[in-house]
């Protein structure tokens, strides 16, 4: 085997990093931090079944900064899961294929997921809800 100095496979070195790299990336992430935060939303009715008492401890819990961090990040995987997703049903029915197309698709399901966030949040402060 001759000795090179190149690497034996390819590794994240090697690649540079590209929206539509990390938009897929991100889609499974998001689509595992949905998975774990149902979680939460589980907690949730089984709290409300219970009562008062165990509904009150639920809401102490997620009102906390570290819920609602926790809110506001399942949130955004949520829209951003959803964003991607019609992205890949468009591509899917053949469209979007172009590098400048698929580039461009790629940003805006990010743009999007972070719109939709302002909005929703924006809405749920407004209205006097939230935790």
């Amino acid at each position: 085997m001759p000795a090179t100095r190149r690497p034996l496979s390819p590794h994240l070195q090697i690649y540079k990093w590209q929206v539509q790299m990390v938009t897929s990336i991100l889609h499974r992430a998001t689509g595992i931090a949905l998975a774990v935060g149902t979680l939460l939303l589980a907690w949730a009715l089984v709290a409300l079944a219970q009562g008062d008492a165990a509904y009150a401890r639920f809401k102490a819990v997620i009102g906390s900064p570290l819920g609602i961090v926790l809110l506001v990040g399942w949130s955004w995987s949520l829209f951003f899961h959803l964003c991607n997703g019609i992205r890949h049903l468009l591509q899917d029915a053949g469209l979007g294929y172009a590098v400048a197309q698929f580039v461009r698709s790629s940003w805006l399901a990010v743009v999007g997921s972070v719109v939709l966030l302002v909005l929703v949040w924006g809405y749920v402060l407004m209205a006097g809800g939230g935790v």
